[in-house]
Parts: C-alpha cells; structure tokens; sequence
C-alpha cells in the first residue's frame, strides 16, 4: 500500500497498472500499437551512454538550446485553435511575459491568462519544438495535454517563490520561447531544478487532473487500497499520482533521447523530481458524523501540497552532487559516463540532484551566461542570509528610499454579516540593491 519507485519502475507492474485506462480512443498507453514503452528505466536505459558518432547530432541540437520541456511546452502554452502565433512577441503576451524594463526580466504571469484560453482545442502540429515523440504524443492523448502545460506552469510558479531571494530568482524574459534565456545552456545546479520542479509540475497537475474527471482516460486509483486501519475506511477519489509520473516520463524525457551526458543529466533530474511526488503521498482523510463528531472516517490517497515538493527539491538544490564528464570507448563506441567528481561524499541516489558544470555568480548583468545582475533588487536588510544586503547585493552596498503604501486597517465585523474597514497609509523603508 506504500508509494515508492519499486511500485512504480517493475515493466508487468507498470503493464498491470495501466492496463485500467483502456476507454481512450487510441488504447492504453501500453497498447501494442503505442509508439510508446513503460518500460523506461534510467538504469538499464544506459543512463550516461554515449554511442558513436553522437558528437555531431549533439552539436546539432545543442545550438538550439537545451530547454527541451519548456520549449516544448510554451509552445503548448501558445498555440490554441486555428491561430498560430508567428512571433515570438505575440507568444509572450500570450503566456503573460512582461517587460520590467532593460535587462532585468519579469517573473512569468501565472493566473487567468491560461484558463481563459484553455477551452480551446489544441492543434499539436502547430505547437513549436516538439520532436516526433511528442507530437504523436500530443496527438493520440490530446485530453490531457492542457494539464500537461498546466503543470509547466506549475514548476514555473514554484521555482519563482523558491528563488525569490537568490540572485538567480528564476525571472523568465520576454521575446524567447527559451523562457529563461542562456541560463539552461549549462549543466549547473539551476538547469538542474528547473528540470526538476517542471516534470513533477506535469505529473502533479495531470493526476489533480484524473482526480477531478476532467479526463475520460484516467480517474481514480483503485491499486494501493489494502485493507482499511483501524477507525476509518477507504473512501473519496484517491488520486493515481503513477499515471501522472507516466505522463512525465513520457512527454517530458521524449526529448532527452540523445546519448551524451547533458540529455542523462536531464533524465535523471526529471526523474528525481517525480519522485518527489510518489514518495510523499499521503493518506487524506474526512470525518463524518453529527457535529463533527467522526463516527465514520474515509480516508484516500493524496498528493502533498506542491509547496511541499518545492520546498524538497530545494533542499536537494542545495545540495545537489556535483559530476565529471568521463569519455571512454566500448564494443559499441564512444560511451560517455558521469561519476561523482567528490569520491569522499556520499554518491547521488535517483532522488538527488546532479550537475557538472558551474553556476555563474549572478552579481553582473552578462547576456552570455544568461544572468541579469542583482541591482535594484530588493533586499532584506536585517538578515544575514542569502536574501540580505550583504550577500545578494554582492558586496556593493544598498540604497533606502521610504514608500508609502494604502492598507486597509482597523476592520469591524457587523453582523450580520459584512466587514467595514477603514484606508491607513504606511510608511515602509525599501532597501534595493545598487
């Protein structure tokens, strides 16, 4: 009855599961005619293999930038019905990038701008920088496409609370389908959560999805009901948090398929952040009975708040193992492999994060790492942590102006039933950045 990756990985395991959503048009995910498999296993998949002659499909397809799931999504994001957006500008407002003027870049709009849009259909041709396994993809399971962009914006969202004090804060730029600019050109620690947090956004939002009904392929799960405890019994809609990190899996490692180290990098922290997810699912329960009294609770299986999962995924952030990049020929060709470049240190686990290459210091403004520099920020002048004057502003010194500010105050209940406040001005001290 517990949730865990040796639930999940086993290929009849995974066949026996989803052997369930059979009323979709176009089968299971596991039907013969799927150009799909179940079967993926970062392990026996060769994770760090590197065959010959990928150097030059991989220079290829490095220079369009490795941000293989976001690209793809925002193009999801972007397209809806017959109109294609032909430049990038037009898909920026479409997603709600804003300008904040000169190089520094907005935080992406999250809100209304998708649900309003999202009724209309899909045309999976039209969406950009999707690799043939997607597309077929997108076009066998359309349904649930919308939940899948929905959870890109989900990990967006996350990343951005999560970095909201760092001088890297996660701040997306306009006029790019590459949402974070030259950032995920690196292998470093950044390209490693924002991989993380995006592909357990798309698992989480696609099984709140199959939970709500908003899908005729998926539902509830009715696998890891075991006998019930001891005052309460099963009930509810327990949600099938392993055919949303399937969905993942699927879509988001369709394009991780070349053998070098940086697509293995980006399968094993996608799959590190889905795991995230299986590994924290929870019994919810509700009490029943007169006055709250709980003579009869049902319980069901949950996913954690995604808040939760963030907060986990920074924590392996920051601690995430850095790797080397080893080259070495076999009877198949050139292999490329990452180890642990600390021997001493504890070596990474599926749930950790990793990286090979470092983090620019984010202090200055550089359009070729991607980074926009910590000026004008605010920061926070009584802490000693990252998000202080001292750190985040780099050693530069801060500057304080006073702002006043409209609040409400001083707000009387009526019964019944309405609250009167009155408009107070405060006076606030803004520290930022020089």
């Amino acid at each position: 009855m517990q949730y865990g990756r040796e639930r999940l990985i086993p290929h009849s395991a995974q066949h026996a599961h989803t052997h369930q959503h059979t009323n979709h048009p176009h089968g299971p995910l596991t039907s013969p005619s799927s150009v799909f498999t179940l079967s993926h296993n970062i392990k026996q998949e060769g994770m760090y293999d590197w065959s010959e002659g990928g150097e030059q499909k991989r220079s290829r397809e490095a220079s369009e930038g490795d941000f293989s799931l976001l690209t793809s999504m925002l193009g999801l994001l972007c397209v809806r019905g017959a109109a294609v957006h032909s430049s990038v500008r037009e898909i920026g407002a479409v997603i709600g990038l804003h300008p904040a003027g000169g190089l520094r870049s907005s935080s992406l709009a999250l809100g209304q701008q998708y649900s309003s849009i999202g009724s209309q259909p899909i045309l999976c041709g039209s969406i950009p920088g999707l690799v043939p396994k997607q597309l077929r993809f997108c076009r066998n399971y359309i349904e649930i496409m919308p939940s899948v962009a929905e959870g890109v914006k989900l990990g967006i969202q996350e990343c951005q609370h999560q970095f909201r004090g760092r001088r890297w804060n996660c701040t997306t730029i306009k006029d790019n389908l590459a949402i974070f600019g030259p950032v995920l050109d690196k292998a470093t620690r950044e390209s490693a959560f924002v991989h993380a947090i995006a592909s357990a956004g798309v698992a989480f939002a696609v099984t709140r999805s199959c939970a709500e009904g908003t899908s005729t392929m998926c539902g509830c799960d009715s696998h890891h009901k075991g006998p019930p405890g001891e005052g309460w019994k099963w009930g509810g809609c327990s949600e099938d948090a392993e055919f949303g990190v399937l969905v993942s899996r699927e879509f988001a490692d369709a394009r991780e398929n070349r053998p070098d180290a940086r697509s293995a990098m980006n399968r094993h922290n996608n799959e590190a952040g889905r795991m995230t997810i299986l590994e924290n699912m929870h019994l919810r329960c509700k009490c029943h009975g007169l006055s709250g009294s709980c003579e009869v609770k049902t319980c069901w299986w949950a996913q954690p708040d995604f808040r939760l999962l963030g907060d986990y995924l920074k924590d392996k952030y920051d601690s995430a193992s850095e790797m080397v990049v080893e080259k070495h020929r076999e009877s198949r060709g050139w292999v490329e492999t990452l180890r642990a470049k600390y021997a001493f240190f504890k070596h990474p686990t599926e749930r950790d994060l990793v990286y090979y290459e470092g983090s620019p210091n984010f202090c200055e403004p550089n359009p070729e790492t991607g980074s926009f520099g910590t000026r004008d920020r605010v920061c926070n002048v009584s802490s000693h942590g990252i998000e202080g004057c001292d750190l985040l502003c780099c050693g530069r010194g801060h500057n304080t102006r006073t702002e006043k500010r409209k609040e409400k105050c001083h707000c009387i209940f009526h019964w019944c039933c309405y609250v009167s406040c009155q408009e107070c001005v405060r006076v606030y001290d803004v520290h930022t950045c020089k």
